[in-house]
């Protein structure tokens, strides 16, 4: 059992699915058979080509589109014209007699080549179809390489802001990180001079509340005891 895809589509399976699509326009099939052939080869769902086609790829092959209608048209002309000459032929063939035939063969030679004639445009037309179809596949490869190139720019010049960016996020963030540091070290020193003022009124509250005694020492001098 096969699995089915659903990773994003490259350039490579964008160009397949064009070009099978186109080919079946020209053909005369349809678009849902060449989605599901699509989808054979890249292991997808017809859905997905479908929605591939109609959200995306279409839209980069409107002149493929309007040109694989066109031959679509043209080979239905030729198939037609083809018909109704092989038709005309053998209407010929069936109506006159053999006598009327060989007369012919006889007197206008050049009528006998006028199947031939008539079968060469057919070749000549097929042939040049070919071409164009060539043509249009490396016309349709250009546009297709210009738009990744121009994608590509794009997308360097976002990296290119993106670490303009990041650059200027680290500048910043350094900054604040002096800053911080700064912030930190007077915060510390305010600590310490409300911890020294704590002190200091602490002390004097001490001396206030303490009482002070003078007494007679052996040697007949005051002195000051503390209680």
């Amino acid at each position: 059992m096969t699995t089915t895809r659903q990773d994003a589509w490259t350039h490579d399976e964008d160009l397949l699915l064009a070009e099978v699509v186109l080919r079946h326009i020209r053909e005369g099939a349809t678009q849902l058979a060449a989605f599901e052939e699509v989808g054979r080869k890249l292991s997808r769902t017809a859905a997905a080509c479908g929605f591939r086609w109609n959200s995306h790829v279409r839209k980069q092959y409107k002149t493929g589109i309007e040109v694989a209608k066109k031959q679509r048209k043209e080979l239905r002309t030729l198939n037609s014209q083809e018909k109704v000459d092989e038709q005309k032929e053998v209407q010929v063939h069936v109506k006159e007699p053999a006598s009327e035939v060989e007369h012919t063969e006889s007197t206008q030679p050049t009528q006998l080549s006028q199947p031939t004639q008539s079968n060469q445009p057919s070749s000549n037309s097929k042939n040049a179809i070919k071409d164009l179809i060539s043509f249009l596949q490396q016309y349709e490869d250009a546009p297709s390489i210009k738009e990744v190139q121009e994608e590509n720019q794009q997308l360097r010049n976002k990296i290119q802001e993106l670490q303009n960016e990041v650059e200027k996020l680290q500048d910043e963030k350094q900054s604040l990180t002096n800053h911080l540091q700064v912030v930190e070290e007077d915060y510390r020193a305010l600590i310490e001079i409300m911890d020294r003022a704590r002190k200091m009124v602490i002390l004097q509250e001490d001396e206030r509340s303490r009482k002070v005694k003078f007494q007679m020492d052996k040697n007949g001098n005051l002195e000051r005891v503390e209680k």
